[in-house]
């Protein structure tokens, strides 16, 4: 029997500074090596048939971080814009960031808003990275723009008029989410949208969660029955 493989899964990486500082290595370093396995598992997405592919790359809480620290990851995601564009490009993924942009750095907006042009064609894999990103602002910045747009048919709004204008209008919820580090929270993470997501958590750091790690939360979602609710 084939096994159910999930259209989109998501990813809280957590761990990086942890893992760098087992090594004996900056925190900085951690990142560095989490980028990399962004890579492996957009590559192994891609093999088991993943459709969509995201991350909680920076939360709107990570903003409270040492100015060093939040500096070198907007330095760090520059960087791998440019170094990750040849492969996206040569395996068919889209590229898509999503969160508060109005706190990134002008520069940094354009080399997104670059790549993301020059992937929007691709279809094989979308690779959705959620940056300045919080659950609870995601809903604040819909609710607010109904209020604005909508104001007199605000009480016959369906879930489905309010999930058009939150960040991922369009993009199906994520079916399972993976927390890595052995936290067992959400963070403030797709709070709308991960109202049945399925979730997997494992003691292991991101730096250090590749393709067979990936597997095994694949085959745990698998194994699961999604009731929605209902009985079967």
């Amino acid at each position: 029997m084939e096994k159910s493989i999930p259209v989109h899964v998501s990813a809280i990486m957590d761990g990086n500074g942890r893992w760098a500082q087992r090594q004996g290595k900056e925190r900085v370093n951690g990142h560095v090596e989490g980028v990399r396995r962004v890579r492996e598992c957009v590559e192994q997405c891609i093999a088991r048939g993943v459709r969509y592919f995201s991350v909680y790359a920076f939360s709107e809480e990570n903003w409270n971080r040492p100015a060093a620290e939040v500096g070198f990851l907007m330095q760090l995601m520059h960087k791998s814009i440019f170094d990750e564009m040849e492969s996206l490009l040569a395996n068919g993924v889209r590229f898509r960031v999503l969160g508060n942009m109005e706190r990134i750095a002008p520069e940094l907006r354009e080399a997104i808003a670059q790549l993301e042009s020059m992937t929007a064609s691709n279809d094989r894999l979308d690779l959705i990275v959620f940056l300045s990103y919080s659950g609870r602002w995601d809903i604040l910045q819909a609710a607010r723009r109904i209020a604005l747009e909508r104001p007199q048919d605000a009480a016959s709004l369906t879930m489905e008029d309010f999930s058009s204008y939150l960040v991922t209008a369009g993009i199906p919820d994520p079916d399972l989410i993976i927390r890595t580090s052995g936290e067992q929270r959400i963070s403030n993470y797709l709070l709308w949208q991960g109202a049945y997501s399925e979730f997997y958590f494992t003691d292991t750091l991101w730096p250090d969660f590749g393709r067979e790690e990936l597997d095994r939360a694949l085959d745990s979602y698998a194994s699961r029955d999604r009731r929605y609710g209902k009985v079967k």
